[in-house]
């Protein structure tokens, strides 16, 4: 099982306003994402932004993607099965931070099988990574919308969400956060991550008891996923009603 790689204590700054982001996203998605605005992209440049742009294809990029699924059918079982050799290529690379290899080879994946959940995951995880977050929640999304019951990658939405309303403020974001985790948490409790993600969702919905009685839970489950300014912040709220941080 590969790590997640959208990180609860990577936006625990932002969330409690103490560090602004240089690079803010828009959000509303439909705004960020208005290719009518920008100029066409260049077949180079369509292949390391997710899924090519979803831009009308070139000529150019209609043969070599014919050209492309040709030799897969010539060396895989299947395209789904293709799709998913792309779609593990493509997370090693991530992991090495390579993020445009790494989105290319999800741009692949998907075109292969556009019902493969790890290529919208990646494509969402290499947006977090690059600080685009309205796409990061729109390829997320995509990939929750196929695989719903998928605790890391509802809770790496969430974590999507905690991070747009640490930088807007709107409600909805922090309540989809909220429903996402309680989802998350009735199909699998014992993943930690989302324990930590309910502690900070009560934090910022002023409702330190729960924020608490979740961070212990995530502290049981995984005490190495702690924050210490985290739990520094809390505290000043309302002591440990467990006495565990003094």
């Amino acid at each position: 099982m590969k790590e997640s790689v959208v990180i609860w204590f990577a936006l625990l700054i932002p969330a409690l306003g103490l560090a602004q982001e240089k690079h803010l996203a828009s959000a509303a998605p439909i705004s960020d994402t208005n290719i009518s605005q920008r100029r066409p992209l260049e077949l180079r440049e369509r292949r390391v932004v997710p899924l090519f742009g979803e831009e009308s294809k070139s000529s150019e990029q209609i043969d070599e993607e014919i050209r492309f699924l040709s030799e897969c059918d010539k060396s895989f079982s299947s395209r789904p099965e293709a799709s998913s050799f792309f779609s593990a290529r493509a997370w090693e690379y991530l992991q090495e931070g390579s993020l445009d290899t790494a989105c290319y080879r999800f741009n692949l994946a998907n075109l292969l099988n556009d019902k493969n959940v790890e290529a919208y995951w990646g494509l969402g995880v290499v947006c977090y990574q690059r600080e685009n977050w309205v796409d990061a929640k729109r390829m997320l999304s995509r990939g929750v919308s196929l695989q719903s019951n998928n605790v890391p990658l509802l809770v790496d939405l969430s974590t999507v969400d905690l991070k747009l309303y640490a930088m807007n403020k709107r409600q909805e974001e922090l309540d989809e956060a909220f429903k996402l985790l309680e989802d998350a948490v009735a199909l699998d409790s014992t993943y930690a991550l989302g324990q930590y993600n309910l502690a900070l969702v009560h934090y910022n919905r002023n409702e330190p008891e729960k924020s608490w009685e979740h961070l212990h839970k995530g502290r049981n489950l995984d005490f190495n996923q702690i924050n210490f300014e985290f739990i520094e912040l809390l505290k000043a709220k309302l002591p440990d009603p467990q006495g565990f941080f003094k």
